[in-house]
């Protein structure tokens, strides 16, 4: 870089105040609006957007949806569409005394994580921020400069891995107020794909949360087995947050922020936890998971189950 180019740089970037933090997590203050008559932005639940067209879609059976319907169609939301590098544009919005709803135009040439944190960065933190998994009309992800901005694809896999890296990102970064998924063409698909990203990444909670240890030789117990019965007794605990660990030994400082733990005391012994704290000991393994839901009753987290009711999205 010569000294010219160097200066340059400097001089575009001295003067920006992130408002995320990028070595620790803090979600983005911004201020709380409403749209479609769902709150969102500051302290509000992160929201999921859809288009006009696939709302159309799944209409008829919103009221059977579940935890997974659509929240706030996009053409209805009012939203700044803004190249991040467009000075004028930021400028202007930042003199808006209003929160506005902005997000990243579609044609901008950066990859979808770059183009949102210097959008992140440069308009103040009042304005809430939609993510999007793809910047339509951006290079192929696999074309000559690696944009990671791919066009809507049959292969769900290349959809969730895009996605998930896109959005998960940016929200670990605290970046995000509401999402959009538009790389699943199939309405129900994209609505639970949108979900689930929100889940996985701490960022809103509406089915049971499990971390498991990957297992080694100290595990005192079949993880996979054991995790099974677990959930088959949970899974319809709608944000409980439950860590099974195979051993005291790393267990308890992997289980993050888990509501309760499930961890191997000694052979055929499971001591049970409430956060990191040890609360039950050398529970025989043939009746742990009884003993489990017994103290996430004690706790006021235990619901019976419901029969579900089959939904098709």
């Amino acid at each position: 870089m010569t000294s010219r180019s160097a200066a340059e740089t400097a001089a575009t970037t001295e003067d920006i105040e992130l408002s995320f933090d990028p070595f620790s997590y803090q979600r983005r203050a911004s201020e709380t609006i409403e749209r479609d008559g769902i709150r969102l932005g500051g302290e509000e639940l992160i929201r999921v957007v859809v288009s006009q067209a696939n709302y159309d879609k799944v209409a008829h059976k919103i009221d059977k949806m579940g935890d997974y319907k659509p929240e706030i169609i996009y053409e209805n939301a009012k939203i700044q569409e803004i190249d991040p590098r467009d000075a004028a544009a930021i400028a202007g919005l930042n003199q808006n005394a209003e929160p506005q709803f902005v997000t990243v135009k579609d044609d901008v040439d950066l990859p979808v994580i770059a183009a949102f944190r210097l959008l992140a960065a440069r308009v103040q933190p009042r304005h809430p921020i939609l993510l999007k998994d793809e910047l339509v009309g951006a290079v192929h992800r696999t074309a000559r400069g690696r944009l990671g901005s791919i066009a809507p694809t049959s292969d769900f896999l290349n959809t969730l891995l895009t996605a998930s890296t896109n959005i998960g990102s940016l929200l670990c970064d605290g970046i995000g107020d509401a999402v959009l998924v538009r790389g699943e063409q199939a309405p129900g698909q994209a609505l639970r794909l949108s979900y689930n990203i929100l889940q996985a990444a701490g960022s809103r909670i509406f089915k049971t949360d499990y971390v498991a240890c990957p297992s080694c030789g100290r595990t005192l117990f079949n993880l996979q087995t054991t995790t099974a019965k677990i959930k088959a007794a949970t899974s319809h605990l709608k944000g409980v947050k439950i860590a099974i660990m195979g051993c005291i030994v790393n267990g308890p400082g992997e289980m993050a922020d888990a509501d309760f733990g499930y961890v191997g005391g000694a052979p055929g012994k499971v001591n049970l936890y409430v956060g990191k704290t040890a609360v039950k000991f050398n529970i025989p393994e043939t009746e742990a998971v009884e003993r489990l839901k017994d103290l996430i009753r004690e706790h006021g987290k235990w619901v019976e189950p419901v029969e579900a009711k089959p939904v098709l999205v």
